[in-house]
């Protein structure tokens, strides 16, 4: 099946269901050395505090700074399509939102069903404001906490004062990967095992919202000169036109450049949607006649 195919198959069922899963998303081998890469960092890390991050589960970000393997994750051919399609009729572009690691361990409870659109105190029903990836690095059971997921929860059906229907727990293995909305109910199934889940969510939020994680400061320059410039600018080193998250004026990606100066000042620059260039131009011509 060709890349297109594959796009309008998942975003077709993302849009009627809220979620669709990609089986076989990613070699076995790579998770699992994503897996061996964060075993340090997930044993270090404390169990989250309060109720809604979970006392009997750990978490952490910069995933991209912790693991090279991270990047196959985030830079999915797929799912970047797939994230694009569904939210690129609200932005210009999208980015990266989070990269964040969960160890949910035995005896957690069931987490708090909710939808991550929430985050935002924007109006809800119609936009999509993020697309979540799931990436188990343990297999995901009913049993050990799999990811509960209400289907047809999404949309315009978020506004519902009550939802319908019963959860489904996605059980998947290691490679595949589980989509869903922003508008999405979901939550982390309790673990009644003696086993630690643990999982990779990736998430893909429009290009001009203010992200989960705050991108610049998980990857300073230092660190994201070292990225691909696709890698780069999904983390943030782009502009989001109308000249949103700029530099002095410029693309933030001046600042990776091997020979930046932050003495040297800059001349601010344009960049605008083709509508709003195209009155600028038209008013220039105007004035031009004019004169």
């Amino acid at each position: 099946m060709d890349l297109f195919t594959q796009v309008a198959r998942h975003a077709a069922q993302l849009k009627e269901h809220g979620y669709s899963v990609i089986e076989n998303a990613l070699a076995a081998e790579t998770i699992s050395a994503l897996d061996a890469d964060l075993a340090p960092r997930f044993h270090r890390t404390p169990f989250c505090q309060g109720g809604f991050y979970g006392e009997t589960t750990k978490r952490f970000g910069r995933l991209l700074a912790h693991s090279p393997h991270a990047e196959a994750l985030v830079r999915h051919a797929l799912i970047i399509s797939i994230a694009e399609q569904i939210l690129l009729p609200w932005c210009d572009c999208i980015q990266l939102n989070t990269t964040q690691a969960i160890a949910v361990h035995g005896g957690a409870p069931a987490q708090l069903p909710h939808r991550d659109q929430d985050m935002w105190g924007a109006p809800k029903g119609s936009a999509e404001y993020l697309v979540n990836v799931m990436w188990p690095l343990t297999p995901f059971t009913a049993g050990n906490g799999a990811t509960l997921v209400w289907p047809r929860s999404h949309g315009a059906a978020a506004l519902e004062p009550e939802t319908s229907g019963q959860p489904v727990a996605v059980e998947i293995p290691p490679g595949a990967a589980l989509l869903f909305l922003g508008s999405t109910l979901h939550g982390a199934g309790s673990n009644t095992t003696e086993e630690v889940r643990r999982g990779i969510v990736v998430g893909y939020s429009l290009g001009w919202l203010k992200p989960y994680e705050a991108q610049w400061l998980a990857y300073p320059p230092d660190i994201a000169r070292r990225f691909n410039p696709e890698l780069a600018a999904l983390v943030g080193y782009r502009q989001h036109r109308p000249n949103l998250g700029n530099y002095e004026g410029q693309c933030p990606s001046v600042l990776l450049d091997e020979d930046y100066d932050p003495d040297r000042p800059l001349a601010a620059t344009d960049a605008l949607r083709p509508d709003q260039l195209a009155m600028v131009n038209n008013l220039t011509a105007e004035r031009a006649g004019v004169s």
